[in-house]
């Protein structure tokens, strides 16, 4: 991923907490020569390994997993909200651009085939989301349905070699015109505008 200086982050805390709170994510590998794509919830454990671990599953029938495993170089593309800035909104001269945070996770694949270790993701991922509901549904079904629902997904692991963050939020502007930025984002009536104001807001206060 292309990253101006400006606009990287590089503080692993702050990476993990966007993962784990955006953990709906792009996996994207070679498949037949050509890049191949798939749209997955993913469990982030951040203490697994060096820079940690990602997990999830897909259909069986999804033709991606057959590029999975052995190791081989997976990229899972995580991204957060995003708003146009209008330069009308600058004190100083400057053109139109779009404001955004993405993280880049690399790593190494492996297939889950076993069954045990596969509903032990699922319930997991389940009890992950499920968590906000009071009360949470339980995966609590008889092991027949379990071994059907088991044999239509595979499972895959993904150890993290390398994240890249790219936090776009106006820093090559003045402080003048971020707060300005911010001011008429926190206006829009899209989510994502107010949503990007503030996040350049947390990131006034963490630099």
């Amino acid at each position: 991923m292309y990253i101006p200086e400006h606009f990287r982050e590089d503080r692993e805390e702050r990476l993990q907490a966007f993962i784990s709170e955006n953990g709906f994510g792009i996996l994207v590998s070679m498949h037949d020569g050509v890049p191949f794509a798939s749209h997955l919830p993913f469990l982030f454990e951040p203490s697994e390994g060096p820079h940690g671990k990602l997990s999830g599953h897909m259909a069986r029938g999804n033709p991606h997993w057959q590029s999975l495993g052995d190791a081989r170089q997976a990229l899972t593309i995580f991204h957060g909200p995003h708003a146009y800035v209008s330069p009308s909104w600058y004190n100083s001269p400057g053109v139109p651009t779009w404001n955004y945070v993405a993280v880049h996770v690399y790593g190494k694949s492996r297939l889950i085939e076993d069954k045990q270790t596969l509903w032990d993701l699922v319930t997991t991922l389940t009890k992950v989301h499920e968590s906000r509901y009071e009360p949470p549904w339980e995966p609590d079904l008889p092991d027949n349905k379990i071994d059907a629902l088991l044999g239509m997904i595979i499972g895959f692991e993904i150890e993290i070699t390398d994240i890249q963050g790219k936090y776009k939020l106006s820093q090559n502007r003045s402080s003048d015109d971020r707060k300005r930025i911010i001011q008429r984002l926190e206006q829009e009536p899209s989510h994502w505008s107010t949503n990007i104001a503030r996040l350049m807001e947390s990131q006034e206060r963490a630099d």
